[in-house]
């Protein structure tokens, strides 16, 4: 009981102390094992932002189908050996952990041994993700800072900076250029 109770204390105060969001693992939003893994030397020096172009998601348990369904997309239909994505951001405000900090994704070519990728799920062609998400977003993105899988001076863009896409849609795009570390991708 007296455990229990200090392990409790240390989580709650290392929440307090911490800016990283609640990360629901893969295993929490039933998310398939990888086919391979590939690891990632961390900390990287880029984010790479995206939407999923596919309806919103606004309660957990839909933003959890949201999740199943890029994945078997990525998997069964791309071909890839997992969900593409590091992270994915629901209308809920939660952060999804998709390949995660250290493995690498398929999200951004030539980028993706060197970058975080950061899907918000909807389409944010025409509007702007909910608040929740993009708090999402930037708290996920100090939390990398913070824990050292993202360099200090990482730089910010859309996936449409590095290859022919429409992602992560103009208004998130448009909203993006105004995130501290916004910058455009080195000729790699």
């Amino acid at each position: 009981m007296i455990i229990n109770l200090f392990l409790l204390l240390i989580s709650t105060t290392n929440n307090l102390i911490s800016d990283c969001p609640e990360i629901i693992t893969k295993q929490g939003w039933g998310g398939r094992p990888a086919k391979n893994v590939t690891s990632m030397a961390t900390p990287v020096p880029y984010v790479v932002i995206h939407h999923s172009a596919t309806s919103p998601c606004t309660t957990t348990a839909s933003c959890i189908s949201a999740m199943q369904e890029i994945q078997n997309y990525h998997m069964d239909i791309k071909g890839w050996d997992d969900i593409g994505y590091n992270f994915v951001i629901g209308g809920d405000g939660r952060v999804y952990e998709g390949r995660g900090w250290k493995v690498v994704g398929a999200q951004a070519p030539k980028y993706n041994d060197k970058s975080i990728g950061i899907c918000l799920i909807g389409d944010f062609t025409e509007k702007l993700p909910m608040r929740s998400q993009l708090r999402g977003a930037k708290s996920l993105m100090k939390c990398g800072v913070e824990e050292k899988f993202l360099d200090e001076t990482y730089v910010l863009f859309g996936h449409r900076e590095v290859r022919p896409t429409e992602c992560p849609g103009d208004v998130l795009f448009e909203e993006i250029r105004k995130w501290p570390h916004k910058g455009s991708p080195k000729k790699l």
